[in-house]
């Protein structure tokens, strides 16, 4: 198995969908007005297999709808705006990607968002499992690590809950670590494919080098520095865009990759692997991400940790406690 996700978009667009395969997935994004939101849609307008997209925010989506249906490819696009035209976003919907929030700010952590997104991110969930049920929910709301456990408690008081429908996109983290390592070793970052396991924030990103596809290897003290910085990547872009938001495009892209492996699994291609942060028994928090098998309807199989070197265990360990206080609270503020 390998990581489905290598190369361009526009090639992972096309890739495996034969004619009578295309223009038959729906796809919903919470949040498409935003500067994740429109990259992203934009880039879910080219896949072939990508029939209906429906664009909901609390303001200007019927604009961003109108701009995106002048494109042509084969995705009949319609915008959405506001608390009255939620659920008739979601009819019929069979992946639901929620990029919707605040974005993070200089200064900020992305536990600081947290007041913020966990409602939003709460309340659309509660829509999706009224609505769509059985959709696949794609969760980008930072921070993922509590707002993924605020999404499944949603579904759970609804009575609709299934674990593997329910993933928070950690994509970026593999994104990264693909891109910072090729650089290193002066390789092509497309050919590169390096798991990223644990959480979406800080310490609790943890990319498996020792596990890289191809094989690379680096001394400890610069294997340690590209840790860091794949760790701290988003603060990275933040201070860059000094204070005019937070990473946008290369969410986007991320984002719009693994809306695209759950495509290809919901058609039935084989051997679809992606990292992704899911209710979990690896670790001790609940959830955790790890590389996942994708099927038809949804999680079919968790891969697990697999061998890890020294480093990466003590890394493991040590991002425990920083994922149980994050589920811990995103289950609590779903519970008030």
């Amino acid at each position: 198995m390998s990581f489905l996700a290598r190369g361009s978009i526009a090639r992972l667009a096309a890739r495996n969908f034969s004619t009578s395969q295309r223009n038959n997935v729906k796809v919903c994004v919470l949040g498409a007005s935003g500067g994740i939101g429109q990259p992203l849609s934009l880039l879910l307008k080219q896949h072939p297999g990508i029939s209906y997209l429906s664009l909901y925010d609390i303001a200007h989506t019927p604009g961003v709808a109108a701009d995106l249906s002048h494109i042509n490819t084969g995705a009949q696009v319609k915008g959405f705006v506001g608390q009255d035209q939620l659920k008739a976003a979601l009819e019929g919907i069979q992946i639901v990607v929620i990029p919707a929030g605040v974005p993070r700010k200089p200064g900020m952590t992305r536990d600081d968002l947290f007041n913020t997104n966990a409602g939003i991110v709460r309340d659309l969930a509660t829509a999706c499992a009224q609505v769509c049920p059985k959709a696949m929910l794609a969760i980008i709301s930072n921070p993922v690590n509590s707002t993924v456990p605020i999404a499944s408690e949603a579904f759970k008081k609804a009575g609709v809950y299934d674990p593997n429908r329910i993933f928070g996109v950690t994509t970026l983290d593999v994104v990264r670590a693909n891109t910072f390592i090729a650089e290193a070793k002066g390789l092509d970052p497309v050919s590169l494919s390096v798991p990223v396991v644990g959480g979406h924030a800080g310490v609790t990103i943890i990319p498996l080098i020792s596990r890289a596809s191809p094989k690379v290897d680096f001394p400890q003290d610069q294997l340690e520095k590209l840790t860091k910085r794949i760790q701290d990547a988003g603060t990275e872009v933040v201070q860059a865009k000094a204070g005019s938001g937070s990473a946008t495009l290369s969410m986007a892209f991320a984002g719009a990759r693994f809306v695209f492996s759950l495509v290809s699994a919901i058609k039935g291609k084989p051997d679809v692997v992606e990292c992704a942060y899911v209710k979990s028994d690896v670790g001790e928090a609940g959830f955790f991400s790890t590389p996942l098998l994708l099927g038809k309807n949804g999680l079919e199989k968790n891969l697990g940790l697999g061998k890890l070197s020294d480093f990466e265990a003590k890394l493991v360990a040590e991002a425990q406690d920083e994922l149980k206080k994050s589920v811990q609270k995103g289950v609590e503020f779903a519970n008030k």
